[in-house]
């Protein structure tokens, strides 16, 4: 019992089929910790989404922030963004989107989402800028001449930190290449900054090995459909990483497969891309694959090995046993009773 590690982990369930996927995703991890045997797990819930925001008024509770900031990592689930015209105006001047939330107080400027085909060689990461570009919601409306302004923030010190990083990744998980995707032909100030900035990071030294280039963004898009494989670990600012990985999540099976990490140098925080599916909560219907792959990508945060509930999930798959949105027929709770049993 002198060696047992403990970690807290804080759980965000949020709302739709956020309560779902996490709940039998902590049941697994559960199930992992009796395994491993030196591990032990402190789940510790926390309040986000739009049935807090409805009950008392705020989406994202001060207390939600503090509890996150207490553990040594974050599992989120899904929430619902309301519509302007489902809440009331006071409501709609107070809200604060949880996820983006969480990702400034946090400072988790990485968001890492990887895309694996189980069934091919396609194997690649993006990981974006995750607290600037269009995304700081610097926004407003001219009523006199109709018209609607959004800000876009490209920083020096942004740019180094996400393009060191997706280096640093690729180094130390032995990647071969890395990607700057960009629009610098048009957007020449931001995004050419970005693109100075990535080529000025791949001729430091202790990347040698490392191959370097860069894309345009639309070219990317294509890319990624018509020859995936020429990708490895991408970099790229907050807009353009969000629509590129749900896009190539489709190379991977869906969202019901779609993992990531919001990761900074103190917090980290691993959440599904699939949002809350309001239309099928409840239903036990809904692919917990996702969630559970952001378990795994949590471990590998914590530096325990993740490669079991890797393992696992893959092989749910290949051998589908799944949720209907991958062909399978399996409900939430049967797909986790096959990985639980895979991972005995």
């Amino acid at each position: 019992m002198g060696n047992l590690k403990n970690f807290k982990i804080c759980v965000i369930k949020g709302d739709g089929i956020g309560v779902e996927v996490i709940d039998e995703t902590v049941r697994m991890l559960k199930a992992y910790e009796k395994i491993l045997k030196s591990i032990h797990f402190e789940f510790i819930e926390a309040k986000a989404g739009l049935t807090e925001l409805m009950t008392n008024g705020n989406a994202i509770p001060n207390e939600t922030i503090e509890i996150a900031k207490e553990c040594d990592a974050i599992l989120f689930g899904a929430i619902t963004s309301p519509k302007p015209t489902e809440i009331s105006e006071e409501l709609n001047k107070s809200y604060k989107s949880p996820i983006l939330t969480l990702r400034k107080e946090l400072d988790l400027y990485a968001n890492v989402r990887p895309t694996i085909d189980y069934k091919s060689n396609i194997d690649f990461v993006i990981i974006r800028e995750n607290t600037e570009g269009l995304y700081i919601k610097d926004e407003y409306y001219d009523e006199e001449n109709e018209f609607a302004i959004a800000k876009r923030k490209i920083s020096k010190k942004g740019s180094e930190r996400i393009i060191k990083f997706a280096f640093e990744y690729a180094k130390s998980n032995n990647r071969k290449k890395v990607s700057c995707i960009h629009k610098s032909n048009v957007l020449r100030i931001t995004d050419g900054l970005f693109l100075k900035t990535f080529e000025e990071i791949a001729q430091d030294k202790k990347y040698n090995g490392i191959e370097a280039n860069d894309y345009l963004v639309d070219a990317t898009a294509m890319y990624i459909i018509k020859s995936p494989e020429i990708f490895d670990v991408m970099a790229t600012t907050n807009l353009f990483g969000d629509i590129l990985s749900d896009e190539a999540s489709a190379l991977g099976g869906g969202l019901g497969l779609a993992p990531s990490a919001n990761i900074g140098d103190k917090y980290a925080l691993f959440e599904p891309v699939h949002g809350s599916a309001p239309d099928i909560a409840g239903k036990g219907i809904a692919n917990p694959m996702a969630t559970m792959l952001c378990c795994a990508m949590m471990l590998d945060y914590l530096k325990i090995d993740s490669e079991p509930i890797k393992n696992a999930v893959k092989r749910a798959f290949l051998e589908g046993n799944t949720t209907a949105d991958l062909s399978g027929c399996l409900t939430t709770k049967e797909v986790a009773d096959k990985i639980i049993d895979y991972l005995n």
